[in-house]
């Protein structure tokens, strides 16, 4: 009896487009949410007694997602390790977009009182369980399908979505304070970028149905039935690699997320720019991210994972240094380069994650260990970022969180001087 032929090969181009694509539209969603929460989330959804509290509690409502990040990197990374890369995926994508789509359509705290916030955070809950389980399988399928060599090359693939979907997200807020009126945007507007999530979350599965699993994850199932609980090894085999990982990261994430959400809230806010000119600024900046990311990748590749991490954690840690400064100033100059100066920094250090952190680990704990590692490192490096960078502004001044920004890169950095050199081996 004939058997099927199987299916052929996956072109290196689809593979890699597949895992840019995902990427591209799951950090939109999560940028969407950001950003909105820098605008907009507090008034529509908090009590109107006290602007100052409205913002906090829409960046506590932020923080809710990297609280589940981990919940949805230990779910999916255990089916992603168990079953395979593709089912995995395509799910992921589909939490993530049904729950920005729906937080599109809430009603308002004007409106439905209390049950509004509640939604938000379940929804916002639902996002971060879609994100745990995207980055690590997206950094896989590009990683396990690379060349010897070009492994970060490969890896820088998922990495580039985070620039283009929050160059999306913000084109779009951009767009709609251009041509509506600031009530017009807080009574509707606002919905239009959660909405639009639908079409972007349909081209995305397009792409990844069209997938087969990668040559790493099939060979590994020939030769043993996959590890019952990933879990469970990657937290008593695999400890000291999970630490490091997860504290590697934290810089990233701080930095990113003080020069995103916590700078467009404080120069709306506190220095005085108007929302439009505030979002040109962090798209201009975000195109010296999508510089960094492929140029680190390139560097990494070639010197190694470890110097190419310390010298950008070294510029990060100066970085620290001139936000007082800079975005303090209110000068717009001085403001948008700092800004270009944090996001390519954040490239820089975020390029070679994408082939560091599944290194960490074997294939058949590997979607569990990069999941997991990245996603406790946004527990740790963002969640928090830009509440507490707006406490500590309101505290003592803007200086005081750049001081916040050096003591993330200075974790950062003994975690990385703590690893081997990973890029030299086989996977």
């Amino acid at each position: 009896m004939l058997q099927p032929a199987p299916p052929p090969p996956v072109s290196a181009a689809k593979i890699l487009i597949a895992s840019f694509v995902g990427t591209a539209i799951e950090f939109y969603d999560f940028y969407v949410y950001a950003t909105a929460a820098a605008l907009v989330i507090g008034p529509i959804f908090f009590s109107a007694d006290d602007p100052s509290v409205q913002t906090l509690a829409a960046f506590a409502t932020f923080s809710i997602a990297f609280i589940a990040r981990p919940m949805g990197a230990a779910f999916f990374g255990h089916f992603g390790d168990r079953v395979g890369r593709k089912a995995t995926l395509v799910a992921s994508l589909m939490i993530m977009g049904i729950s920005t789509v729906l937080i599109g359509c809430l009603p308002t705290y004007a409106t439905a009182g209390w049950w509004a916030p509640f939604a938000l955070c379940v929804l916002r809950f639902g996002q971060g369980i879609g994100f745990g389980g995207e980055w690590g399988g997206a950094a896989l399928l590009a990683v396990e399908n690379a060349p010897p060599g070009r492994r970060a090359l490969y890896g820088i693939f998922p990495q580039l979505g985070a620039p283009v979907g929050f160059i999306t997200a913000n084109l779009g807020f951009l767009g709609l304070a251009l041509v509506l009126t600031p009530a017009d945007f807080q009574a509707w507007g606002w919905r239009i970028p959660f909405l639009a999530s639908a079409v972007l979350v349909g081209v995305g599965l397009y792409v990844r149905l069209k997938l087969t699993e990668t040559p790493v994850f099939k060979a590994a199932m020939e030769k043993a039935a996959p590890e019952r609980v990933p879990l469970a090894i990657i937290f008593t085999k695999y400890i000291k690699a999970t630490l490091l990982g997860t504290f590697a990261m934290v810089a990233c994430y701080a930095v990113f997320y003080l020069s995103t959400v916590f700078a467009l809230s404080y120069g709306v806010s506190k220095l005085g720019f108007d929302r439009p000119t505030f979002l040109l600024f962090e798209c201009v900046a975000v195109l010296f991210m999508a510089l960094g990311i492929p140029l680190s990748g390139w560097a990494a590749d070639r010197y190694g994972r470890r110097p190419v991490l310390l010298t950008g954690l070294a510029f990060t840690a100066s970085l620290g240094l001139l936000l007082g400064p800079m975005l303090g100033s209110g000068q717009g100059g001085l403001v948008l380069g700092f800004l270009c100066l944090g996001l390519f920094a954040m490239g820089w250090l975020f390029g070679p994650m994408g082939a560091l952190l599944p290194e960490l680990f074997p294939t058949r704990v590997r979607y569990t260990g990069a999941s997991v590692t990245y996603n406790l490192a946004g527990i740790l490096g963002a969640s928090a970022a830009p509440y507490l960078a707006q406490r500590l502004s309101e505290w003592g001044g803007i200086g005081w969180v750049g001081l916040y920004l050096a003591v993330a890169a200075g974790i950062s950095f003994v975690a990385v001087a703590l690893m081997e050199e990973t890029g030299r081996g086989e996977i």
